[in-house]
């Protein structure tokens, strides 16, 4: 036999699973930035978790009012540090030109003299491939 459920029931039990999904996520962005953290102690970080799972909203909410701003910063950092490794492996992948293009700038900042004859050895190597 089936259950039946009015409307407001299973709105009602959505807004609750949704609510419970996003605790799930503060509390995993929480020890995701405690990890990330290298200026924290590792017994700092332990006490942190422990609060966390002691006093869970407490815990959650002392952490984002004290390490919120610190939160974010770490945050972007690790976005800005993700985009320069794909940028720097896209502009890799897709290389620069001709490689008779590339070894003329070579030749042109070596004889300008903003590289040594050692980089451009290594550069000249790296083009040939």
């Amino acid at each position: 036999m089936l259950a039946t459920f009015a409307v407001g029931q299973v709105l009602w039990s959505m807004l609750w699973f949704f609510l419970f999904v996003m605790w799930i996520m503060l509390i995993f962005s929480i020890i995701g930035d405690l990890f990330r953290d290298h200026e924290t102690s590792g017994g700092m970080k332990v006490l942190w978790i422990i609060l966390l799972f002691v006093l869970p909203f407490l815990g959650a909410f002392l952490y984002l009012i004290i390490r919120g701003k610190g939160m974010a910063e770490r945050s972007m950092a690790q976005a800005k540090a993700q985009d320069a490794a794909v940028r720097e492996y896209v502009q890799a992948a897709a290389g620069t030109g001709s490689g008779a293009a590339e070894l003329q700038r070579l030749a042109d900042l070596k004889a300008s003299g903003a590289i040594t004859d050692e980089e451009f050895a290594k550069m000249k190597a790296k083009v040939i491939g």
